[in-house]
């Protein structure tokens, strides 16, 4: 008979950044559908779920409820960076662990949070290596107003200065606007090799679209001299962009759709985020299976008495170990365009902050 277990599950169904949320959920609740079904696996989770609706207070309130209302000791959840420090003082109290399956900009290394997808060292300085290597060093950098925007911006700009490079303009939008004419304008008249976008949701389809508008009018524009790049844009959100304005499109992450190598996994995802949220559970459930007690354990406990190892998770760090993958939106797919082997997470990079990858042999793809 299986044991069950209670599984927190933190994610918006509305807002902003909702098409992410949702990638992210499918993911989670396929695996933990998988995992409930396979007789081999002695337990059998039980989803707990809440729902913040895009609100950033709803989110500490909300975990906490997970925490005090069920058995749930572990919750698969948040987009933004804002809503995982909302949640962590919540963990911090009760001993619970965020399993966080979305991008992020490092510089962070919580005892109650596993990350399970990319930091710098995995998207944005492979990205910029792969940037400086074919267009150039001049760059424009765009984001949204909080978090994520601030910290890969600050990053890019410490990467291009180190490289020899000019960052021409920096702009931000606050969430969920629209209103990217000044930042158009500026692209127009600094004319970079290159735009690095860390905006989120509709300000980023907005974005997208003007741009195209403008390469229609100046050919530096175009996606073969000017490229935008992101590090967060992934195939959950391309039905939401006019699919013009995403072609060309640049992105670094650990999997796009079709790709091989995920690690522990061969199936196919519909995104990074799926397959991060779907590695998080399975993760999860055999470190859960791999001893008695085990469902009472901390996750330095779980991390420091697993059987079968630490499922590809840092100790030190609590990051994960990934493909490395530059691809660009053709035909309204992402094909990848250079694979480098999989590296583990360095939040701190500790290892160095040069654009290229120098430990990381690259993999020809054919």
């Amino acid at each position: 008979m299986k044991t069950q277990v209670e599984l927190g599950l933190l994610y918006s169904r509305s807002g902003s950044y909702s098409l992410i949320s949702e990638a992210c959920r499918t993911g989670a609740l396929s695996a933990i559908d998988h995992i409930n079904a396979d007789p081999a696996v002695p337990l059998r989770f039980v989803p707990v779920e809440r729902d913040p609706r895009g609100n950033i207070d709803a989110y500490g309130p909300l975990c906490e409820e997970i925490l005090r209302d069920s058995s749930a000791r572990h919750v698969i959840g948040c987009v933004t960076s804002w809503s995982r420090k909302e949640v962590i003082p919540t963990l911090e109290k009760a001993g619970g662990t965020l399993w966080y399956p979305v991008p992020y900009e490092g510089f962070e290394a919580s005892d109650h949070v596993v990350y399970t997808h990319a930091c710098p060292n995995q998207h944005l300085l492979p990205l910029l290596g792969w940037a400086f290597a074919r267009l150039g060093r001049r760059g424009y950098l765009t984001g949204s107003n909080y978090i994520w925007g601030w910290e890969m911006n600050r990053l890019a700009r410490e990467v291009i200065s180190g490289a020899g490079g000019e960052v021409l303009g920096e702009r931000y939008l606050p969430l969920g606007s629209v209103d990217i004419g000044r930042m158009i304008e500026e692209i127009r008249a600094t004319r970079p090799d290159f735009i690095l976008n860390n905006l989120i949701g509709p300000s980023q389809y907005a974005f997208l679209a003007a741009y195209r508008r403008l390469g229609e009018e100046v050919a530096h524009f175009r996606p073969e001299t000017c490229p935008i790049l992101s590090c967060n844009l992934t195939e959950c959100e391309l039905a939401a962009i006019e699919p013009a304005a995403a072609e060309g499109l640049v992105a670094a992450g650990p999997y796009f759709r079709g790709a091989t190598g995920w690690p522990g996994a061969q199936r196919s995802f519909g995104s990074s985020h799926e397959a991060a949220a779907w590695s998080a559970v399975h993760r999860l459930a055999r470190l859960l299976s791999g001893h008695a007690g085990a469902t009472r354990e901390s996750l330095a406990q779980l991390l420091a008495h697993a059987p079968g190892g630490t499922e590809g998770i840092d100790p030190a760090t609590h990051h994960t170990e990934l493909p490395v993958l530059i691809a660009q939106v053709e035909n309204g797919a992402f094909a990848i365009r250079e694979r480098f082997a999989a590296r583990m997470g360095d939040p701190y990079l500790s290892h160095g902050r040069e654009a290229a990858l120098p430990a990381a042999p690259r993999l020809k793809v054919v």
